[in-house]
């Protein structure tokens, strides 16, 4: 089987991270990486260039590290409220799940993907719940949520 050396231009999940030397299928580079501009042929004129891409990339990574550490100051800095609805006893209606979270960051203005909310099953409980989420993978955040309980039945 036929492999082919390559340096990337952009990460490719599964495959490496830019600026890297790596061994694929030859068909895979010679039908995919290279016509979709995500990668070079690794020439000896090209494995030159590899320094240069390194240092963008270098560059590249401490700029999303600074914006990931201002997003994480943000999220620990909000505190959102949640109200549920409670019955007889004390019961509690519905959950705060981690779309509902989602929801309150974004009417904030904090833009994350929802998957980097780590809750690991559904708040029903009232009083404060620390959540973890994930901004980066070198950057965690905590932000801690506040249930209440309200007084209302649900409507029969």
């Amino acid at each position: 089987m036929a492999n082919a050396q390559v340096i990337l231009k952009e990460k490719i999940e599964g495959l490496g991270m830019e600026a890297e030397v790596v061994k694929v299928r030859a068909g895979y580079a010679r039908n995919f990486l290279i016509p979709q501009g995500k990668a070079y042929e690794a020439s000896r004129g090209n494995l030159r260039h590899v320094e240069a891409l390194k240092v963008s990339r270098a560059r590249r990574e401490t700029e999303e590290l600074a914006v990931a550490q201002d997003l994480a100051t943000r999220i620990a800095k909000f505190k959102p409220k949640f109200t549920l609805s409670t019955g007889q006893g004390g019961k509690a209606f519905g959950s705060v799940t981690n779309m509902d979270i989602h929801r309150e960051l974004e009417a904030a203005g904090i833009v994350i993907d929802r998957h980097a909310i780590e809750l690991e099953k559904p708040v029903k409980k009232s009083g404060k719940t620390e959540v973890l989420v994930r901004v980066h993978p070198q950057v965690t955040a905590t932000l801690v949520i506040s249930v209440d309980a309200g007084d209302t039945e649900p409507k029969k």
